[in-house]
């Protein structure tokens, strides 16, 4: 049977930031702003979602990857019988629920961290941390040094080569499956994690709940590293280079450049991440938005196109399928969090971005098998038009996309002669010329045919 994962389409929310949360936890008592997210879910449901990436979750002291306590959710949102009705919520819709697992690094209120100030060299936790050197300082004045994730010290780095700090970790895992009954973990800076800790998290929740999905942030290097034989480490990574490649091909007419990196990733005969399923996004909430990021905003049509019709596992980050924008200021990430409600979601219900997810999720629902298994052939390529077919023996979908300012007449090779080709919005049959497919494709366009 196949996993839930491989044919899922995420919603992705920074919960801090859409419920409008304060940056800085200062709360004595519970805000309960679950049931805010909660509005969310029929949403999610009707864009064709299947699954949700929520994060992060754990109580921290400001952004939510500054943990103070790893098996309270964040008094901001709510507590934890808020969350675990959130989940159950979601499971009532066929909803999975994944979320942030910031392994890598504690905050400074972490409880282990707070008794190597008190205690110093006597803290039983000193070995709890990389760099703990009583001869140094930090910016923080503490009258110790210690190794900072990227320089951030108020990230301080967990020792993942000490077993009483793995055990704690596949605890708090454990904790959460338990509690909550979620469905999976994307990890936090998976990059900097040691790997037979991840092996160990693999073996730990396949025993806890046999369809848990592991998923690493992985920006840069070889994706393939965290995968291997799909056994002993993650399921899937952040597909960071076909997030480049989407916005960069469409800003500078090339389709040659997403081309190329669809190739070297997925090609049927040697590419490196062939049969892996990685996970695609056009945005989350440490990039810019992509309509931030388009020359031509039009382009958001085929960009969304090909996230959900191209190898990988789509993800849609909260608010983008209105076309919200939001850069980056400096080291600021908040203009890519933004406060939205479910008024704002009633005043744009007829938005075009958002009815054409919307139809993207009904297609990639219609075609899960193909999209999610099957294999991927190029069939024709230039600066501005690019077409492929995804196929399985069952089913098929050709795609076309068009990111020219005219409307593009295309001569696409059929990549099976004995079958034919129908149309998905007229519902016609695609006429065969001399082998060829003649179409015409709209200026920013798409166009998705049916392969019987």
């Amino acid at each position: 049977m196949a996993a839930w994962y491989e044919e899922a389409v995420f919603y992705h929310i920074y919960p801090i930031g859409m419920t409008g949360a304060s940056r800085e936890n200062r709360e004595e008592q519970v805000v309960h702003r679950f049931e805010l997210l909660g509005g969310w879910l029929p949403h999610v449901a009707e864009l064709g979602c299947t699954a949700i990436y929520i994060g992060p979750l754990f109580e921290s002291t400001t952004h939510g990857y500054d943990t103070r306590d790893y098996k309270m959710v964040d008094r901001r949102l709510g507590d934890n019988q808020d969350f675990a009705e959130f989940v159950k919520k979601a499971h009532d819709l066929d909803i999975k629920v994944v979320v942030d697992g910031v392994f890598n690094h504690t905050g400074r209120e972490f409880f282990a961290f707070r008794d190597i100030q008190k205690n110093r060299e006597s803290s039983p936790y000193c070995s709890w941390y990389k760099g703990i050197n009583f001869g140094w300082n930090n910016p923080y004045n503490d009258g110790f040094g210690y190794e900072a994730w990227r320089n951030c010290f108020e990230l301080v780095n967990l020792n993942l080569q000490n077993p009483e700090v793995r055990n704690y970790l596949l605890d708090v895992i454990d904790f959460w499956i338990d509690t909550f009954d979620i469905d999976g973990i994307r990890l936090d800076c998976a990059d900097c994690l040691d790997f037979y800790f991840m092996e160990e998290m693999r073996r730990r929740t396949g025993e806890k709940k046999k369809d848990f999905w592991l998923m690493g942030e992985v920006i840069h290097g070889d994706y393939s590293r965290y995968i291997q034989d799909g056994q002993k480490m993650l399921h899937s990574v952040t597909n960071y280079e076909l997030h480049k490649g989407l916005y960069s091909g469409h800003n500078d007419h090339n389709y040659f450049e997403i081309a190329h990196t669809i190739r070297r990733e997925f090609d049927e005969n040697g590419g490196i991440y062939k049969g892996m399923k990685l996970y695609s996004f056009v945005d989350n909430h440490d990039v810019d938005r992509i309509m931030s990021k388009l020359n031509q905003k039009d382009h958001i049509y085929p960009v969304y196109t090909l996230l959900y019709t191209l190898p990988g596992i789509p993800s849609l980050y909260y608010g983008s399928e209105w076309g919200i924008e939001g850069k980056k200021e400096g080291s600021n990430d908040d203009p890519l969090r933004p406060a939205l409600t479910m008024e704002d979601l009633e005043k744009e219900k007829d938005s075009p971005i958002m009815e054409w997810v919307k139809k993207l999720g009904e297609i990639h629902k219609k075609f899960s098998r193909c999209l999610a298994y099957g294999r991927y052939r190029e069939l024709l390529l230039t600066n501005r038009q690019y077409a492929f077919a995804r196929f399985t023996e069952e089913q098929g979908l050709l795609t076309a996309v068009n990111n020219d300012e005219q409307e593009a007449e295309m001569y696409i090779p059929v990549p099976f002669s004995d079958k034919t080709y129908v149309d998905l919005e007229t519902g016609e049959e695609a006429a065969v010329e001399n082998g060829k497919l003649h179409v015409s494709v709209k200026a920013a366009g798409s166009l998705f045919l049916e392969i019987r």
